[in-house]
């Protein structure tokens, strides 16, 4: 696989007062007092931003950004799920979490991942509008059980996928949890990731796990989830 608001100001209160507006005023004098300024909302990009686990929260090991997150485009299976097709439509949610794209209709997303020697762990967090993360954990879920035989998916590249089968999830926690392997042949060799995914509200944690260094080496590539990396994103999911 290649990889892959508002402040209101006391003047503008004092306008709307004058234009016939809602602010409340001082019984002693009748004059407007202005209400507390509105907290400034966290986009979804700046909370996944603020989500994503750091070095310091798995000491010894290195959280690095993806090169489709610095718009590094060669390197990466996608740039977003348009550019993924399937050979069976079931199993495009599996496609998009496999390789490190949002599942469902999601408000943002980012995706960090975590070096292990020749092992590499992918991060991805999803913010949804609300009611929206539980109908993408839902398709991912469906797909997972729809697509035991395997597919195939192309977008830079073609990734075929022998099987897709439900397993233990490494650390349940949210309000809902999964975890799922799938196969792949490649030259005769067969190299499993492992993935799992969280759900926390309306944020969504993915992970997989893959021996980068398998296919290049020609042996067979089964890399764990470290239940570490799992664990430290799940706390701050909370």
């Amino acid at each position: 696989m290649k990889r892959a608001a508002l402040a209101v100001s006391t003047l503008s209160l004092l306008s709307l007062t004058a234009c016939g507006g809602s602010a409340d005023s001082d019984t002693a004098t009748g004059e407007p007092r202005p209400t507390a300024p509105r907290a400034k909302q966290a986009t979804p990009a700046e909370r996944l931003a603020k989500l994503m686990i750091t070095k310091a929260d798995v000491p010894g090991l290195d959280v690095k950004a993806t090169s489709r997150n610095k718009g590094d485009d060669k390197y990466v299976f996608a740039k977003s799920t348009d550019d993924v097709t399937v050979d069976k439509p079931a199993c495009a949610q599996p496609a998009y979490a496999m390789n490190q794209l949002p599942v469902g209709e999601p408000q943002g997303d980012l995706t960090h991942y975590v070096p292990q020697g020749s092992e590499f762990t992918y991060i991805t967090l999803t913010k949804y509008a609300p009611g929206k993360a539980e109908s993408a954990f839902a398709g991912l879920a469906k797909g997972v059980e729809s697509c035991g035989g395997g597919f195939t998916a192309k977008a830079n590249g073609t990734v075929t996928y022998d099987s897709v089968t439900a397993e233990e999830p490494v650390a349940k926690a949210g309000d809902e949890s999964l975890a799922f392997r799938a196969t792949m042949p490649f030259q005769g060799i067969t190299h499993t990731l492992h993935a799992q995914a969280v759900r926390k509200g309306d944020v969504m944690a993915v992970y997989v796990s893959v021996d980068g260094m398998a296919m290049v080496q020609d042996r067979p590539g089964d890399a764990k989830l470290p239940a570490t990396v799992v664990k430290a994103q799940n706390a701050k999911l909370g």
